[in-house]
């Protein structure tokens, strides 16, 4: 919206719109149609479908598993090539669906158009479909109306309209056509009206400023449409593993065929061993153990009220560095409350002692009397309706053990003086007994001027409204007076000068108690926590300093339109308070953090916050207060809107990311561990110590099967007591290199010195069936290893992971009938063991675990160099 709109008397508006109060001649509504086009939010043109689904096979992990099913389809393997087939099409459809997020979000602005307007041209009022309007139309708007276009009040009664969309704040705005400074934020120009917003008191006629994409709901849908979703930390991390993957399995292949040729092997051996070492170099099993563990870290964070949308974003959780909150419901309850009384000449604050006292009951009557929220009764339930600060009057009542039904039974309402935004107060007519009673509520200076205090009693009466003030409490005096019986109704001369002041509440949304406690659990993890609301600056100070986020200063739009982007990089360096923020100043905000290198989750729940989630790494959309719009941008929605679900998930997706590390650890040591084994054994002995068919078996025993259950591990519990690792980390890090380069060459080592001694004491066949054993029960003790990178499985619990250890019973009773059984001994060449061979067997994981163990007593940080690699977190 061009601000000058808002500075800019109502005539002097429709001079610059060369309009006029009888509205637009329908040639000139033609021509401005033209010009201006539909009052509509475009969107970009969509990729067409099989585009964006065959996108989704542009991924090196996709070509392991393409290649992986081609050797097993070359091999007569086809029930393993179809699975790895269809992993490869889930994936698809997976990735196919996510990437129309954007698209889906920008259609659901749409939706929020209104779909008819009531407009005055050449003096006629008329509906219209609303995307027929233009600028200098003239609109007609009545409680209930969805505004159509971006407006300019001309004149008004008692407007009242609610712009949470825009603003994040649910409390009607009072409007008024009184002209607003130009630099003044969306909340803050009152006499200007917005596409999408909604009228819920009054009437008003306006002169449409800005239609479709010019509108404050156009901006928005045109930043919607500029992000680009950029990978997640996991992504980056998984494509770096497949192309390494693929760069070091070629090197291999190559190196066993030219040491194979050497040795003398024919070319069909060499194949052979090529297929071999192809098959143990590709972990297959990696993408469904990424996908099974992200999907029930998914079904975890679900049961702790945070409902993930976007399958990667359960990872990305746990490296967020940054969390941009929004205060209303979120980091309060989202219920004004009275927290202090004024009576007496008294400030008190609200305990369950002071609402015992009689007289106050008398104080608070007045408050339940003079209100128009109700208490709606449906299933034994009690509802209350209404505006939130009505609303807080009736729950302190309640808490005093006072019922508005009841009073308003022995002390009918007779009339009214309903509020108005000029008159700043509310009063009402009851019968009390014989007498006739107003009660009033309103601001403190315009209950004042309706009593004849003396200047010392009201200057001790503003003394306490500061003080509530200095809090950020909305303050709301009361009065009273008795009228003579003979009165039906009430009119303002009736009550000035004979008001009597019965006192003041100080009301607040309060801060929720489990925010401050996740509050200072971000701070113990690393994690730095930025209010970015939409409330004025004295109460986002206020709650920022209860809930432990104020540091020095508070920004607000207004200074944030003065900076320059680099300004505003150096400021959120300290900074973590923002006030009145309008929707696109937002996303400006996470871009700061972001070219910080900051991994950033943003919360919000209006259609205003909907750029600033697509932009976020991880946008958080609020489930119970949420729009669609925002729903639609979000990757994670909260179910019960509260922060301190956000720290949990945070939690969770932190414990996630070790459970891939352990399955990655696992399953590219058993990879490297059975082609070193190749090698070793080709290069010396110029024999496989284990064939194709073998190796398969291998991979389906102890990849997939053993590698899903590490993925479940439970908790430690220490998680947040690390700092979040920086963005540049990936599952893969050098001492995890260094660890899978020794456990490997463990294995290696342990099972060619195992095929060696075997061949010269039993010959081939038993040589590699004992080999093959040796391998088995190797990745089996490594699996267990695999749970901590630091603590041993005897501090961890040895039981502790039960779906660790039926994986590993029921592949040993697997592994007993390919042993065993004639059709498992002819279908992979193995012979019958007696128990000397699998006490061969048993020596190198035996060996390895032992090695292991007493590394992780003496030296549990051997190889954790890299591993955390904390993010730098600014000092609060």
């Amino acid at each position: 919206m061009d601000r000058r709109w808002c500075a800019l008397p109502a005539e002097e508006v429709l001079n610059v719109l060369k309009t006029q109060s009888q509205g637009l001649e329908d040639g000139e509504v033609k021509v401005r149609l033209k010009e201006y086009g539909y009052n509509d939010l475009v969107t970009k043109k969509k990729t067409h479908a099989l585009i964006i689904f065959f996108r989704q096979f542009l991924n090196p992990l996709v070509y392991i598993l393409i290649i992986a099913s081609i050797i097993k389809f070359i091999l007569s393997n086809y029930t393993d090539a179809f699975v790895i087939l269809g992993v490869i099409i889930f994936m698809a459809i997976v990735g196919f669906i996510q990437e129309g997020r954007a698209e889906k979000a920008v259609e659901s602005l749409k939706q929020l158009a209104s779909p008819k307007a009531k407009v005055k041209r050449a003096g006629k009022i008329k509906i219209i479909p609303s995307k027929e309007l233009v600028p200098g139309d003239i609109i007609i708007l009545e409680s209930g109306d969805k505004i159509p276009a971006d407006a300019r009040i001309i004149e008004l009664a008692n407007l009242k309209v609610n712009e949470s969309i825009l603003t994040g704040e649910s409390v009607s705005v009072d409007k008024h056509i009184d002209t607003i400074p130009e630099n003044a934020s969306i909340s803050e120009c009152k006499d200007m009206l917005y596409m999408g917003t909604i009228v819920t008191y009054g009437r008003a006629i306006a002169v449409v400023i800005a239609t479709g994409m010019n509108t404050e709901m156009g901006k928005i849908a045109s930043a919607l449409k500029e992000i680009k979703s950029e990978k997640t930390p996991l992504q980056r991390s998984i494509d770096i593993l497949g192309k390494w993957m693929i760069v070091i399995t070629i090197g291999i292949v190559i190196i066993l065929k030219v040491i194979g040729l050497s040795r003398g092997l024919s070319w069909m051996e060499v194949f052979m061993l090529s297929v071999s070492a192809t098959v143990s170099a590709l972990p297959e099993g990696l993408p469904a153990v990424i996908t099974v563990v992200l999907a029930i870290g998914m079904s975890e964070l679900a049961k702790r009220n945070a409902i993930i949308r976007k399958l990667v974003a359960v990872e990305t959780l746990g490296s967020t560095t940054v969390i941009c909150t929004d205060k209303t419901g979120t980091l309060t309850m989202n219920q004004m409350t009275v927290k202090l009384i004024f009576y007496n000449y008294q400030l008190r604050e609200v305990t369950e002692q002071v609402l015992k006292d009689a007289e106050l009951k008398n104080f608070l009557e007045i408050g339940i009397l003079c209100n128009d929220a109700i208490v709606k009764e449906d299933d034994k339930k009690e509802e209350l309706i209404g505006d939130p600060t009505e609303i807080a009057l009736l729950l302190i009542g309640l808490k005093a053990g006072i019922r508005k039904s009841d009073l308003e039974k022995s002390y009918p309402r007779l009339s009214e003086i309903p509020f108005q935004s000029e008159k700043q107060y509310m009063a009402t007519l009851h019968k009390r007994g014989n007498k006739l009673m107003v009660y009033l509520k309103g601001s403190p200076e315009r209950i004042l001027s309706l009593t004849n205090l003396s200047e010392s009693s009201k200057l001790k009466i503003f003394e306490a409204v500061n003080i509530m003030a200095d809090d950020a409490m909305r303050v709301l005096a009361f009065g009273y007076c008795e009228l003579s019986p003979d009165k039906k109704f009430i009119v303002e001369n009736d009550i000035v000068g004979k008001i009597s002041f019965a006192g003041l509440v100080g009301m607040i949304d309060p801060p929720r108690q489990e925010a401050i406690r996740a509050v200072k659990l971000c701070k113990k993890a690393g994690i730095r926590v930025v209010m970015v609301t939409g409330d004025n600056k004295l109460t986002a100070k206020a709650i920022s300093k209860e809930v432990g986020i104020y540091t020095r200063e508070v920004l607000t739009s207004e200074d944030l339109y003065k900076m320059r982007d680099e300004e505003l990089s150096e400021k959120v360096k300290t900074v973590s308070v923002f006030a009145r923020i309008e929707p696109l100043h937002k996303l400006k905000i996470v871009k700061s953090f972001k070219k910080l290198g900051d991994i950033v989750a943003m919360t919000g729940d209006g259609v205003n916050d909907a750029p600033a989630l697509e932009s976020a790494d991880v946008g958080i959309a609020m489930g119970l207060s949420g729009t669609d719009v925002a729903k639609e941008a979000s990757d994670m929605i909260l179910a019960d809107d509260n922060f301190a679900s956000i720290v949990s998930a945070i939690e969770e997706g932190r414990v996630i990311f070790n459970r891939l590390r352990n399955a990655v650890l696992f399953l590219l040591t058993t990879c490297f561990g059975e082609l070193f084994t190749l090698l070793l054994s080709i290069f010396f002995i110029g024999k496989l110590p284990i064939l194709p068919i073998q190796i398969l078996w291998i991979n389906f025993v102890t990849g997939s099967l053993i590698a899903i259950p590490l993925g479940l591990e439970p908790k430690v519990g220490n998680e947040l007591d690390f700092p979040p690792r920086h963005p540049k980390v990936g599952i893969i890090y050098p001492g995890m290199v260094m660890r899978i380069i020794v456990l490997a060459s463990y294995l290696s080592i342990g099972a060619f010195l195992v095929f060696k001694f075997s061949l010269d004491k039993f010959g081939l066949e038993e040589a590699r069936t004992i080999t093959f054993c040796s391998i088995v029960l190797f990745e089996w003790l490594v699996a267990f290893n695999a749970r901590s990178d630091e603590i041993t499985i005897f501090k961890l619990g040895i039981f502790k992971n039960r779906a660790l250890i039926k994986a590993v019973l029921i592949a040993f009773c697997l592994q007993i009938l390919v042993i065993y059984t004639g059709l498992g001994r002819s279908l992979f060449n193995t012979i019958a063991l007696s128990l000397k061979g699998w006490f061969l067997s048993l020596i190198p994981g035996i060996t390895t675990f032992i090695l292991e163990t007493t590394r992780k007593m003496f030296f549990p940080y051997l190889f954790s160099k890299g591993k955390w690699q904390p993010a730098k977190i600014i000092k609060r």
